[in-house]
């Protein structure tokens, strides 16, 4: 495939990770104005942060932080580390743990899947001191563990000092930080985000229900957690699908339960009306074929290091046009994943989105003669061109 057949097609497949601004703002109404002190709608697949209003601002997460515990808990469970069917000896500490609750009994064992599902479902606060000392040995040494993960995810405005989300002047997260865990949580373990759709979880003869009360009115939510402290207010990390299109939303400080589930619903209502988002091709797909000098081979695969994802407002995709450019002279050798290359995605001239075009494969410095005659072929080349 040339390059001008390549940029014909490519207008139907690259990324927009791009904001409303970007468009005209007549196009499409003005986003909600929520009663809460922060939030953020983020689309899943692209990341692409749709609306916001304060999404940087630290403050107070209260459970929300039960998100972090239990991704650590699925990460280490995948890494082997831990089982889901270990037994774990429920501390006095873990034990004496106020606020929320699984009801678990001092001394005796509950497996990791058991305590998984108490911190997801019933937002349990001992469940949580359990599993974390499970894991690190101690609530401290699991704090590290999070403040790593923290740092791993690029949520440049969250620090924990514990599982819990129990109130500390040094523990604090924000709205963008918690849309970008929950989008995580999804896209790495589907298996355990399951259970973030459960609405109750029975334990020591206690039914204690989901406090997430979209689980209940829209249909298509499956996720993810609730959070209150009288310093945090009502604050609420949820998602939901609708016609293959999955949305984040994430509130901060509301100040009821019914406040957070209806400000909540605003969001996920504005963001599907009035935007969509389309995975066209999976990282890593070929695109085009560049030619190399001096190589083993003539020429070298090249694709994007990302799913070529769009989200923007809706009517919008058949204004976008693409074009690709290559590195002038590619020049073995060439290593799997080297930048040979750019996509430019524009609207209207205005460029929207660029992303990398990196070698698919590795090319290596061809033998003596391959490199003499491609030294003369080039220095013709630069006489001509």
């Amino acid at each position: 495939m040339n390059i001008t057949t390549f940029a014909k097609r490519l207008c139907l497949l690259v990324p927009l990770l791009i904001s409303p601004a970007a468009f005209a703002v007549e196009m499409m109404p003005s986003p909600p104005q929520l009663a809460a002190k922060s939030y953020v709608l983020m689309d899943a697949s692209s990341g692409n942060v749709l609306v916001e209003n304060n999404g940087d601002q630290r403050l107070p997460p209260a459970s929300l932080t039960k998100l972090m515990t239990a991704y650590i808990a699925t990460l280490e469970i995948r890494r082997g580390q831990i089982g889901e069917n270990d037994p774990v000896t429920v501390s006095e500490n873990a034990w004496r743990t106020g606020g929320s609750r699984m009801f678990i009994k001092v001394g005796s064992q509950v497996t990791v899947s058991d305590l998984l599902h108490g911190i997801i479902i019933q937002s349990g606060n001992d469940a949580s001191v359990a599993l974390s000392e499970h894991i690190a040995g101690s609530e401290d040494a699991f704090a590290d563990m999070m403040n790593k993960t923290v740092a791993d995810l690029g949520m440049t405005n969250s620090h924990f000092m514990n599982p819990t989300g129990l109130p500390n002047p040094e523990h604090y997260s924000s709205a963008h930080d918690m849309a970008v865990l929950a989008r995580a949580i999804i896209h790495e373990d589907p298996a355990h985000y399951a259970i973030y759709s459960q609405k109750e979880f029975f334990w020591n003869g206690i039914k204690q229900p989901n406090r997430n009360l979209l689980l209940w009115r829209d249909k298509t939510v499956d996720g993810l957690k609730t959070g209150h402290t009288d310093e945090a207010g009502y604050c609420m990390v949820s998602s939901a699908v609708r016609d293959g299109m999955r949305l984040i939303a994430v509130v901060f400080g509301t100040n009821s339960e019914v406040a957070r589930a209806s400000e909540t619903q605003k969001l996920l209502t504005y963001g599907f009306r009035f935007f969509e988002t389309q995975t066209f091709y999976q990282k890593g797909a070929e695109l085009a074929q560049a030619p190399v000098w001096k190589g083993t081979t003539n020429q070298v695969k090249a694709g994007l290091a990302q799913d070529l994802t769009m989200t923007l407002p809706k009517g919008q995709l058949k204004k976008l046009a693409a074009s690709m450019t290559m590195n002038p002279q590619l020049i073995a050798p060439i290593a799997k994943g080297d930048v040979i290359g750019k996509v430019e995605v524009k609207l209207d001239d205005k460029v929207v989105h660029s992303a990398d075009l990196i070698a698919l494969d590795g090319v290596e410095e061809g033998g003596i003669f391959r490199r003499m005659w491609d030294s003369i072929r080039l220095f013709f080349y630069g006489l001509f061109n």
